[in-house]
């Protein structure tokens, strides 16, 4: 970080910036809008110290980047019906991971699905709101061409889940 950043003063993102680049300045932008997402570029520059222009023209790049996907309220899945959530481990055919992987997460139950290391490919997450239609999300995958072997977890109780990460 530049002595000037460190001061509080902020150079303008420009056209070379690496494109994965985010500063101290955007990390204070990104800090607020994960507390509050539905704040205007006013109101987080009044709360960081920087004019709204700023503000503005950082989301704007940021959302350019790559770096902003969206804006998306946070649920109370059990408040929406989904009261079930399970995780499961995949293992895949190698040749097909990916061929795996994308029609799993074309399925709206599924929220997320990760390539991982060691004994399994695959790791999803997926919330539903009967046990009929986990009943046959699962025997649907059982069937699923090039998936060898899955192991199935229900989640009990949920301590933490939050997908915002702490700035």
């Amino acid at each position: 970080m530049s002595s000037k950043q460190e001061r509080g003063d902020y150079e303008k993102l420009t056209e070379d910036d690496d494109l994965n680049f985010v500063d101290a300045l955007d990390m204070k932008i990104l800090s607020t809008l994960s507390e509050d997402a539905r704040k205007s570029s006013r109101e987080i520059a009044e709360t960081i110290g920087v004019s709204t222009g700023t503000v503005y023209n950082r989301i704007k790049k940021m959302t350019e980047k790559g770096v902003i996907l969206g804006y998306i309220p946070l649920l109370d899945n059990t408040k929406t019906g989904y009261v079930f959530t399970i995780l499961i481990l995949i293992q895949v055919d190698g040749e097909y991971i990916t061929d795996v992987e994308e029609r799993l997460a074309a399925t709206k139950e599924v929220i997320a699905v990760y390539d991982i290391t060691g004994d399994f490919d695959v790791a999803l997450i997926a919330k539903f709101k009967t046990q009929t239609s986990l009943n046959a999300f699962i025997k649907s995958i059982l069937k699923t061409l090039h998936i060898r072997r899955t192991v199935t977890s229900m989640v009990l109780n949920v301590i933490k889940e939050d997908p915002r990460i702490q700035i």
